[in-house]
């Protein structure tokens, strides 16, 4: 991980932009969500929210049950578990 800080400005609508090479080291891709702490006197702290893991889910497991009566190919519901892992998004925050 770089050390050294970066300078980055907030536009009229309140933004920043996270440098790429940042984004890159921390895997940060559109739609990641974050925790944002306002630390008194200091600045802004945010912390990545991690994405569910689907694997081990409750309903992971009803759909892969029933996949077989709604003649749902595994190869699809591998792929879309793949895609979701890769590019997953926060509906709500």
């Amino acid at each position: 991980m770089k050390k050294y800080p970066k300078i980055v400005q907030c536009d009229a609508r309140g933004q920043i932009v996270i440098p790429k090479d940042m984004r890159q080291e921390l895997g940060i891709d559109e739609g990641t969500g974050f925790w944002m702490f306002s630390i008194t006197d200091e600045g802004i702290l945010l912390k990545l929210v991690e994405k569910p893991d689907l694997e081990g889910s409750a309903a992971m497991a009803e759909i892969t049950e029933k996949a077989d009566k709604l003649d749902i190919d595994k190869k699809n519901l591998e792929h879309t578990k793949a895609k979701y892992k890769n590019k997953g998004k926060l509906e709500e925050i």
